[in-house]
């Protein structure tokens, strides 16, 4: 048993530390203003990297900002000035909403349909909850 003890914490010794960090992290958008109007040239890549349709993404930030706009030319228009902390602020409020998991905290969720509601299914721990209306 002795000798169990010894290989045991010079195992343990050998292990690194856990370091505690964010796995999830969301890219800030990059963008410009334009006259009145706000680009951003980003927006697809984030959406990619929530694994969620970009159209979703947009009509989601359209309704929250409260203002109009399009994807033209793989660049997202918003149809007023918006600063970037508060679209970055509205881009987390989607991802807690539409993306991270309530049960487990993690983003490898998708969307699935059933019959006529919308549910959020994460592939980490299989939890299922709905998701708001409609956008």
């Amino acid at each position: 048993m002795d000798n169990y003890e010894k290989l045991l914490n010079q195992a343990y010794k050998k292990v690194k530390p856990i370091e505690h960090s964010e796995r999830f992290e969301i890219p800030k958008v990059e963008g410009h203003v334009e006259g009145t109007k706000t680009i951003l040239t980003n927006l697809s890549q984030i959406a990619s990297h929530l694994r969620r349709d970009q159209n979703h993404l947009l009509k989601y930030l359209l309704r929250e900002l409260a203002t109009s706009g399009a994807f033209k030319q793989n660049r997202a228009i918003f149809q007023r000035k918006i600063a970037s902390a508060k679209i970055n602020e509205k881009i987390q409020d989607y991802a807690n909403e539409f993306v991270i998991c309530k049960e487990c905290k993690k983003p490898d969720t998708e969307f699935t349909k059933e019959h006529k509601f919308l549910f959020v299914h994460c592939l980490a721990c299989g939890a299922k909850h709905s998701v708001r209306a409609k956008i």
